[in-house]
C-alpha cells in the first residue's frame, strides 16, 4: 500500500468549538496545526514563510512558536536555522500511543503468524475520519520496502483496509469528502456510485478486495475487526498481482479469515479500561 500522508486540513488558527461546545484555545490549536503540517510534509522540510502562509499566521508569531517547539524537541531545524521539520518528541508520543493500545498489542503477534503462513505483507490500520492510519505492518520477505508504513495514512475509499471499514457503516454514514474522490491509481474509485456498489459486495462476501486501487501491481484483501461497533480497525494482506494465482488468493482469504476470528476471540476483558472516544 502507498506511502501517502495527507495534509492536516487545518488552515489558520481559528478558535473552533468542539463537540462539547467548548471554545478551543488559540495557541493550542495553532501548535497542533503546525505539528500536523510538518508531519504531513514527511521528508520535505519547510521554510518559515511557507509555514506562516499555509497556516495564515503572522511571520513573527510563527517564528516564536517554532523556536519554542525546537527547545522542547517537537520541531527540529537545519544548521542554517532556515528549514524546519518534525522533531524526535513526536516519535515518543506516537510509539506511546501504539504501546498503550491493548488492541494493537493483541494484534501484533497475529500479524506475525499470518505473514509467516502466507509469505505476504500484513497490515493493521484504524479509521480516522475519511482516512485509514497504519498502526502495524509485517513485511513480506519476498518484496521488501524501505519506508515503514506505521503512522502513514491513505484515503479510506482507496484500499482494502478502508473499504472493509467503510462497509461496516451505512451508505449515509460514510465519512467521505464532498465531490469527486481522489485517485491514487487509475483503478481507484472516484465516484460514490461505483464505491457504494463495491461496498455492497464487501458486505455480501464479508471482506474487501483492492485490485491495484492503491498501488499499481499490488492487490489487497481487507477484514474489519468487529471488537467495536461499528468497527474502527481492520487487517489486510497485500500481494503482488504477478503471483496472485487463484489458489493463492483462496489461501490468503482463508488465513486472513482465521486471523480475524483468532483476534476477535482473544480480546481480554476491558473491565475498568478507558472507553476512548
Amino acid at each position: 500500500m502507498p506511502e501517502s500522508s495527507g495534509g492536516s486540513g487545518v488552515r489558520g488558527a481559528q478558535e473552533p468549538r468542539g463537540a462539547r461546545g467548548v471554545r478551543g484555545v488559540k495557541s493550542a490549536t495553532r501548535t497542533v496545526a503546525l505539528l500536523e503540517l510538518l508531519a504531513a510534509r514527511g521528508d520535505r522540510p519547510a521554510r518559515l514563510d511557507e509555514l506562516a502562509e499555509e497556516l495564515d499566521v503572522p511571520r513573527s508569531s510563527m517564528y516564536q512558536l517554532l523556536q519554542t517547539l525546537i527547545d522542547c524537541g517537537w520541531v527540529r531545524s537545519d544548521t542554517t536555522g532556515s528549514l524546519y521539520g518534525i522533531g524526535i518528541r513526536a516519535l515518543f508520543t506516537g510509539t506511546s500511543y501504539l504501546d498503550s493500545d491493548p488492541h494493537v498489542r493483541l494484534v501484533r503477534p497475529c500479524l506475525d503468524q499470518a505473514s509467516d503462513a502466507l509469505g505476504e505483507t500484513i497490515h493493521l490500520a484504524r479509521l480516522d475520519g475519511p482516512d485509514v492510519v497504519y498502526l502495524a505492518t509485517r513485511e513480506s520477505h519476498e518484496y521488501l520496502r524501505t519506508i515503514s508504513r506505521v503512522g502513514r495514512r491513505i484515503p479510506a475509499h482507496a484500499g482494502a483496509l478502508g473499504k472493509a471499514l467503510l462497509a461496516e457503516r451505512t451508505d449515509s454514514e460514510l465519512p467521505l469528502p464532498e465531490g469527486r474522490l481522489p485517485a491514487l491509481t487509475e483503478n481507484t474509485h472516484t465516484s460514490r456510485t461505483t464505491l457504494l456498489a463495491d461496498l455492497a459486495q464487501v458486505r455480501a462476501r464479508g471482506y474487501s478486495i483492492d485490485r491495484e486501487e492503491t498501488v499499481p501491481g499490488i492487490a489487497g484483501f481487507g477484514f474489519a475487526l468487529r471488537y467495536d461497533s461499528p468497527a474502527t480497525d481492520a487487517i489486510s494482506c497485500s500481494v503482488p498481482v504477478a503471483r496472485l494465482s487463484q489458489s493463492h488468493e483462496a489461501r490468503v482469504i482463508e488465513v486472513m479469515r482465521e486471523t480475524r476470528t483468532k483476534i476477535e476471540a482473544a480480546l481480554p476483558s476491558t473491565s475498568g479500561a478507558p472507553d476512548w472516544r
